[in-house]
């Protein structure tokens, strides 16, 4: 049975520099640092720097993984703001709900929603 998101992991080959620009655009420390793998915990779920070049996926051809905000205009400007190249412009998805998206500084494709109808489920 699938309990929900739990990580997302991206190819970090800068692990100091993205570890770096990734608490800046979170507004968080990393819970696990170490030399092999980064993480942090955004609202209770995982974002991963792995910089083993086996995870990089080369050509882009990947899942995007959402992250949620209260605004999806501010938050892709600030992405911006900080060095990330805007992939996909705000979209209206309908019923309030609003997306869009950056490639990081190192390459990875990161995702932002805005939803107003998503609530976690109680354990």
């Amino acid at each position: 049975m699938f309990q929900g998101l739990r990580s997302v992991i991206y190819h970090a080959p800068d692990l100091q520099r993205a570890k770096e620009w990734y608490a800046r655009a979170l507004g968080v420390q990393p819970y696990f640092d170490q030399p092999f793998y980064v993480g942090f915990n955004v609202a209770g779920y995982e974002l991963g720097l792995d910089p083993d070049p086996s995870s990089a996926t080369g050509a882009g051809n990947s899942a995007t993984a959402h992250w949620g905000v209260a605004d999806v205009a501010a938050a892709l400007a600030r992405l911006v703001e900080l060095g990330a190249t805007e992939r996909m412009a705000v979209q209206d998805v309908g019923g309030g709900s609003r997306l869009a998206s950056v490639i990081d500084p190192f390459g990875n494709l990161f995702g932002i929603i805005e939803n107003p109808h998503f609530s976690l489920e109680s354990a």
